[in-house]
């Protein structure tokens, strides 16, 4: 069986991080007032953020590699990568349909030429030309991976379109579950990521979210069948980025769960416990990264999962 975490993880250092409009229509967690913000104090800030990110991350042992994004295309939202691709324990690479134009322009080859040299690529899945069709599925944003038991699940939203999914599980095997999801104020949640987090034996989820009883009931059985520990979120959880965690792989086995500390702040004492207890917390501050970018801690990771050479 697939492990569902790994120690390897792709990070992307912004060069012009900013408030992208381009995504705020469908990301009603970036704050408009931040919209004014100067891009010269956005960029300061969310640098010190990521930085800080990386050297928690690298400190407990694990094993991040840093790409510097670059200045020939004007792409502020680099820094979350996990976006635009995803990396499998078969060796397959996966390509997505990015909603916004100036998030495809993120995509770059010559980072997954660079990870060849040390992982095993087998084969690319190029899912992109589904933009042309104003079809999208934004990576692990939209797509919320249990590697164990190859099922992923996806809250449909106009960045995460079913014909695209089931392309993604026709080429991947993946069996999907697929649901409707919208904040307190009846807004389609944008990425099924900040709603849901699954480790091997947790699910951190915000089921009042899933305003449909029925489908609230199956995804809380999908759930339980794969052996999930639901750790049950609010909405204003949830809209703090308690949703917005990632399993990781520290040195030796040692579990992480990383999150921002935004998210940690609003989760309640018997839900440290319960978390506490099951891995190490790591929580960082990314202010800038969360209000002006509509993503946090989760959204900046991409798994590397690939073999090793």
């Amino acid at each position: 069986m697939q492990s569902q975490a790994t120690s390897h993880l792709l990070m992307i250092r912004p060069v012009r991080f900013a408030f992208n409009e381009q995504t705020a229509e469908s990301n009603a967690f970036q704050n408009t007032e931040l919209s004014a913000q100067t891009k010269d104090v956005a960029q300061e800030n969310a640098l010190r953020e990521f930085d800080e990110m990386v050297r928690q991350l690298q400190a407990f042992g694990v094993d991040v590699v840093v790409y510097e994004d670059t200045l020939t295309s004007h792409t502020p939202d680099s820094i979350f990568p996990n976006n635009w691709v995803s990396f499998h324990a078969s060796g397959t690479v996966v390509l997505y349909p990015m909603q916004a134009e100036n998030r495809r322009l993120e995509r770059r080859q010559d980072i997954i030429d660079d990870l060849a040299k040390q992982y095993h690529v087998a084969r690319i899945v190029d899912l992109t030309h589904f933009e042309q069709e104003g079809k999208f599925l934004e990576g692990t944003g939209s797509l919320v991976l249990d590697r164990m038991h190859r099922v992923a699940f996806a809250s449909l939203s106009p960045r995460t379109d079913p014909d695209v999914l089931a392309e993604f599980a026709r080429q991947t095997g993946y069996r999907t579950v697929s649901f409707r999801s919208a904040d307190a104020n009846g807004q389609a949640i944008y990425h099924t990521n900040v709603l849901l987090c699954i480790t091997d034996t947790l699910a951190i989820v915000c089921l009042s979210a899933i305003s449909d009883p029925d489908e609230r009931l199956m995804v809380r059985q999908e759930l339980e069948r794969l052996n999930k520990r639901i750790v049950d979120i609010s909405l204003v959880q949830m809209d703090n980025f308690a949703g917005n965690m990632l399993m990781v792989q520290a040195r030796k086995g040692q579990k992480l769960l990383v999150m921002s500390t935004r998210a940690f702040e609003s989760l309640t004492p018997k839900q440290i416990d319960i978390l506490d207890d099951y891995a190490t917390l790591l929580h960082v501050d990314l202010p800038t990264i969360e209000n002006a970018g509509g993503g946090s801690a989760r959204c900046m990771m991409a798994e590397v999962h690939l073999p090793e050479k």
